[in-house]
C-alpha cells in the first residue's frame, strides 16, 4: 500500500467545481492584487475566529515579521519563544535585529512551558511568541498573565492551529497580534503561499496594513518603513472556498487521530497528549519513539512516509552558530530526538491507518 503524507489532490477533487469557479471569477475580473476577494476572505476569517481584524499577507513568515515591526520591536530587544518549532519563528526575530530568547517546552504538549518564562525575562524583553504547535494551543491564560504583569506584548504563532479552540475560544484572538500560514500543507492551505495577521486593536490593524503595503495607506505617501507582502487574489478566492470546510476537515483529522490512538494503544510509542484547555486539530500526528531512524526506514520500506517536526531545536541550528549564549533546554533537546510524524489528512481512511499502525507495532513492539 502506498500512502501519501498529505493528500491535497483528493481534497481538491471534493471541491473542484467551487475552486475552479472562484479562480475563473478572479481571472475574469483581472483584479489580481488586493482584489475584492482578499477583503472578503479577511472578513470571513475574522468572523470565523471571532476577532475584530484580519490582515492578509504573503506568508506566515511575513506575518511574524510584520507583527514585530508593528509592535516597534527594535534591534537588541529580546523576544521570548520556544526552541521547538519551525525556524521562521526565531528567524524573523533575528532578521529585524532582535534577540530570540528560548524557554524550554512542556514535556506533554511540546508547547512553551509558562512556568519557565518569567526566569527568562530581562529589562530588554519586549514580547513573547508562543507557538500553538502541531494544532494544539499553548497555555495562553498563564502566558497572558505573565505578559501583562511585565508589560510585554504577545504574538500568537498559529501557523499550525487555524481553528483550534482554547477554553471555548478560537486561538488568534487572545494575544496582541496573531499570525498564521496558508502554506499548502496546512489545515487551511492555499495553492501557493499566503499568510494572515489578526488583532482586536484598531491602531495595530492600521499599522499592520500599512507595513504590509510599503508603509503606506495613501498611494505614494509612505508614513513608515514597510515591506511588500500581499496575499494575491487568486489565493484568497481559493482559501475562501476552503474556509467553509475547515471545521469539517478538522473534525475528520481528530477522528483519524482517535483511530491512530486506539490502534496504537498497546504500542511502545507515545501518542499525542491533549491538554484539557485546548482542542487539537492535528496539523501533525506526532509520536515519540526510541528508535526514530529505524522506524522511519521500516515505514519507508512499507510505502509509508514520515517526517520529523523538528529534528534540531532552534538554539542548535547552524544559522545561529554565532550566538555564544548557552541555553539549558533538556526537554526540547530530548523531544527533538524522539518525535516522528505520521501521515495525517482528513481523507485518510481507516484501512490506511490500520496499515500504518500495524507497521509501527511490527517495528516498535507492544507493551
Amino acid at each position: 500500500m502506498k500512502i501519501p503524507m498529505v493528500d491535497l489532490k483528493t481534497q481538491y477533487e471534493t471541491i473542484k467545481d467551487e475552486v475552479n469557479s472562484a479562480v475563473k471569477e478572479v481571472i475574469e475580473s483581472t483584479q489580481f492584487i488586493l482584489g475584492k476577494k482578499v477583503s472578503e476572505f479577511e472578513k470571513n476569517c475574522a468572523e470565523y475566529l471571532g476577532v475584530k481584524h484580519a490582515i492578509a499577507c504573503a506568508s506566515g513568515t511575513d506575518a511574524l515579521q510584520i507583527a514585530m515591526m508593528a509592535l516597534d520591536i527594535k534591534p537588541g530587544d529580546e523576544v521570548i519563544t520556544t526552541p521547538f518549532t519551525f525556524v521562521a519563528t526565531a528567524e524573523t526575530i533575528a532578521i529585524i535585529g532582535a534577540v530570540p530568547v528560548y524557554v524550554d517546552i512542556d514535556e506533554k504538549t511540546y508547547n512553551i512551558d509558562p512556568l519557565k518564562i518569567e526566569a527568562a525575562i530581562t529589562p530588554k524583553t519586549k514580547a513573547i511568541i508562543p507557538v500553538h504547535l502541531y494544532g494544539q494551543s499553548a497555555d495562553m491564560d498563564s502566558i497572558m498573565a505573565i505578559a501583562r504583569k511585565h508589560n510585554l506584548y504577545v504574538i500568537e504563532d498559529a501557523a499550525q492551529s487555524f481553528g483550534t479552540d482554547y477554553k471555548g475560544k478560537k486561538v488568534c484572538g487572545i494575544g496582541d497580534i496573531a499570525c498564521t500560514s496558508f502554506f499548502p500543507s496546512k489545515n487551511l492551505g492555499a495553492y501557493g503561499d499566503g499568510g494572515m495577521m489578526f488583532t482586536n486593536d484598531d491602531t495595530l490593524n492600521q499599522k499592520l496594513r500599512m507595513i504590509a503595503a510599503h508603509g503606506s495607506k495613501e498611494r505614494y505617501v509612505h508614513e513608515v518603513l514597510g515591506v511588500n507582502s500581499r496575499l494575491d487574489t487568486l489565493q484568497a478566492a481559493i482559501l475562501d472556498v476552503k474556509l467553509k470546510y475547515i471545521d469539517k476537515w478538522n473534525k475528520a483529522r481528530a477522528k483519524n487521530a482517535d483511530l491512530y490512538r486506539e490502534k496504537l494503544k498497546d504500542a511502545k510509542a507515545v501518542t499525542p497528549y491533549v491538554a484539557e484547555y485546548s482542542t487539537h486539530i492535528y496539523h501533525q500526528f506526532t509520536l515519540r519513539v526510541e528508535n526514530r531512524k529505524g522506524l522511519a526506514e521500516h515505514l519507508t520500506s512499507k510505502g509509508i512516509p514520515s517526517a520529523v517536526h523538528y529534528p534540531i531545536p532552534l538554539h542548535q541550528q547552524p544559522a545561529f552558530k554565532d550566538d555564544s549564549r548557552k541555553f539549558d533546554l533538556p526537554v526540547a533537546e530530548k523531544i527533538a530526538k524522539d518525535v516522528i510524524s505520521l501521515p495525517m489528512f482528513p481523507e485518510l481512511t481507516e484501512e490506511q491507518i490500520d496499515y500504518i499502525a500495524n507497521a509501527i507495532k511490527e517495528f516498535v513492539g507492544t507493551k
